[in-house]
């Protein structure tokens, strides 16, 4: 895609292993992932289980993926927090060991105001000269950013390049686009809504799916960006019920299921969130085996 930050860019899971993490499997997956054209790398997100992690390992996490890295793609750190210090502290550490920008979802369980959270990033990006992508996804955080003050930001902090968008609304999206502009990055945060905000104009994905199937998310984008509408449409309809599958139950469960299926790390997943039932583990077996990622 066109833009820096754009195009199918993975949420990466942080693999455990025997209660830690598990710093060899991480670096496989991001090889795994660069090999199969993916255009970025997103530590410590929602899908990196963030909310459990220590603070000395969230930051060891971004540093192990600065590293392994080495520039070949971006890597986008998430650091949000529900406290403004704390993700102040998460940035600048971010920016010191040299991630390219990062991923910050709104502050979540304190249900700021539309002011609160102006205010909020404006503080952060004021502080921090790393490029901020923000992060709306109301389900988790009971908030919605109105478009508005995407916009308000956008425009008085010019190292806020954009949004991970994942309220589950077109028409918020599109209307995003309308008032923050053409270089305002708007990227879906749902699998499911990339091919259609393609369509919209939007710049691309940070995938759950991605983890698993990265050379096709990545190749959906890349159709899309070359014009080939029908190849980009047949890998939206090819990826529906393997995204359907990886959301079987909450995420990253499905997820880190799904890639000690096959092979790739632990099935480890850290309390409050747990393993899947046994019928929603045999689901997404049976789904991986029809869309061929396992036998």
């Amino acid at each position: 895609m066109g833009t820096r930050f754009g195009g199918a860019i993975v949420a990466i899971v942080t693999p455990f292993k025997n209660g830690k993490v598990d710093e060899g499997a991480l670096r496989d997956l991001i090889e795994f992932q660069i090999a199969n054209g993916t255009d970025g790398i997103v530590p410590c997100g929602t899908t990196g289980e963030s909310p459990v992690l220590s603070h000395e390992e969230h930051d060891r996490v971004i540093e192990i993926t600065v590293d392994a890295v080495k520039k070949r793609v971006p890597v986008i750190a998430g650091t949000g927090s529900n406290s403004t210090a704390e993700a102040l502290r998460l940035t600048k550490h971010a920016h010191e060991v040299g991630a390219d920008a990062v991923l910050m979802v709104n502050p979540y369980y304190n249900r700021p105001t539309q002011e609160g959270l102006f205010q909020h990033y404006k503080y952060i990006a004021d502080n921090v000269p790393i490029p901020i992508i923000m992060y709306n996804i109301p389900s988790r955080t009971g908030v919605n950013m109105e478009p508005a003050t995407m916009a308000r930001l956008a425009k008085e902090c010019k190292n806020i390049v954009g949004v991970k968008e994942a309220a589950g609304s077109l028409q918020q999206m599109q209307d995003i686009m309308t008032v923050c502009g053409p270089d305002f990055i708007v990227v879906s945060g749902d699998d499911f809504f990339t091919f259609p905000l393609l369509c919209l104009g939007g710049h691309g994905i940070i995938s759950v799916v991605s983890n698993v199937a990265p050379a096709d998310m990545a190749a959906l984008v890349d159709a899309f960006a070359a014009g080939d509408m029908k190849k980009a449409k047949e890998l939206h309809y090819k990826l529906t019920p393997l995204v359907k599958s990886l959301f079987i139950e909450t995420n990253p469960a499905p997820v880190k299921a799904a890639l000690a299926l096959m092979g790739k790390i632990q099935y480890e997943i850290r309390l409050p969130l747990a393993k899947l039932s046994e019928a929603n583990y045999e689901k997404l077996k049976q789904a991986m085996k029809t869309y061929g990622l396992i036998r």
